[in-house]
């Protein structure tokens, strides 16, 4: 019994922990409504890094050369490809004139790093203004340039944009992916508001050349073979120079993985980045995940010897409540309300899937780009 108290009390503040989090650091984003950004017409230089994506560049490339925006050029990146890549760039350049193509050979010192690809693409690049995707990812809309570059003012030098997977049906897998992007991005832009950014994900994210080339680009991990996107994030942005942009004309959409197999090798490989995080985001996304699974672990021991089990079913549904409301409106606005019905669901899955790629991760390295 001594032990079951234990766990019950331990319970009763893993609650009241999580409700900090969902009630004062989550409706940061929860309840925001996004601003209305004036028309600037920046020159902007759209840059893609490509290692084997011929077929993706020939499905998705085409979505970018559309967009309605008066001022921008496409940057492309061949990352030392040894399909049709190259040739398929050669093919979009010859029919439009603001495509340059950037072709990078292996050298023995950045043997397959994509740092060292897009940092000789953004030297590459005319245009202050960066916007950065991914060779397999299509804007939503015609008008995904003007929405991010119109968070470009004189104070903010860095936005964050969102980027989904497209949906599949009855696929459990496409909806426990769709589930983690949408809690990552929650985090990231609720952070971001409270004036602690973090992280981005590089398949829409936007920053000027100048704030790349003053805070020495990818040098301090450059080593890593991962991290392009988050680590510089969270290596540069800060209260003052930080946008986020969740306006639905400006997402990005990608193709999801198919298989758990593939899905768990690249959650590997953004796993092991964020231990190179700085130390205040280390641990808030520690204290974040490990609330989770204590709440469920000691909320499902509890349910079985029905300890105290009146007050330990008010506290789970003042949660899970408490869960729905400040789910619902983000996943509105990022267009994944679909998932809210198997919400708990899809959140114990998930905690599980992580507990599982920090144990893999620490036996042994995943592998990085391609």
């Amino acid at each position: 019994m001594i032990f079951l108290d234990f766990i019950f009390y331990a319970f009763i503040a893993v609650v009241i922990i999580q409700a900090i989090f969902y009630i004062f650091f989550f409706t940061r984003f929860t309840f925001l409504k996004q601003e209305k950004k004036s028309r600037k017409n920046m020159d902007v230089s759209v840059i893609i890094c490509a290692k084997n994506e011929a077929e993706n560049l020939q499905n998705f490339l085409p979505s970018v050369i559309k967009q309605d925006y008066p001022n921008f050029e496409i940057v492309l990146i061949n990352d030392a490809s040894n399909d049709k890549t190259l040739e398929v760039m050669e093919q979009f350049a010859n029919q439009h004139e603001n495509i340059k193509i950037v072709n990078v050979k292996n050298t023995e010192a950045f043997w397959g790093n994509k740092k060292y690809a897009l940092t000789l693409g953004i030297k590459a690049s005319k245009n202050e203004f960066l916007l950065f995707t991914d060779a397999d990812c299509k804007p939503v809309s015609k008008y995904w340039i003007r929405n991010m570059s119109s968070h470009f003012t004189k104070g903010k030098q860095l936005v964050l944009g969102y980027s989904g997977y497209s949906k599949i049906k009855n696929s459990l897998l496409n909806k426990l992916i769709r589930f983690e992007t949408l809690v990552t991005a929650m985090q990231y832009f609720s952070f971001a508001k409270l004036g602690i950014p973090y992280m981005g994900v590089g398949r829409n994210l936007a920053y000027t050349k100048t704030t790349f080339f003053k805070n020495n680009g990818f040098i301090n991990h450059i080593k890593l073979r991962s991290g392009d996107d988050d680590l510089f994030v969270n290596q540069v942005a800060n209260q003052k120079n930080t946008a986020i942009c969740f306006s639905k004309n400006g997402f990005t959409e990608s193709v999801p993985k198919t298989t758990f197999k593939a899905w768990f090798k690249q959650k590997r490989r953004h796993v092991s980045t964020a231990k190179h995080y700085k130390l205040k985001h280390k641990i808030l996304l520690t204290l974040i995940y490990s609330s989770q699974l204590l709440f469920w672990a000691f909320a499902i021991t509890l349910f079985i010897t029905m300890h105290h089990w009146l007050i330990v079913l008010a506290l789970f549904l003042f949660r899970i409540i408490i869960q729905y409301v400040i789910f619902g409106k983000p996943s509105k606005k990022l267009k994944e309300n679909d998932l809210l019905v198997l919400l708990p669901f899809l959140e114990v899955f998930l905690i599980i899937m992580q507990l599982t790629i920090f144990i893999t991760n620490l036996i042994s390295k995943p592998n990085y780009w391609k």
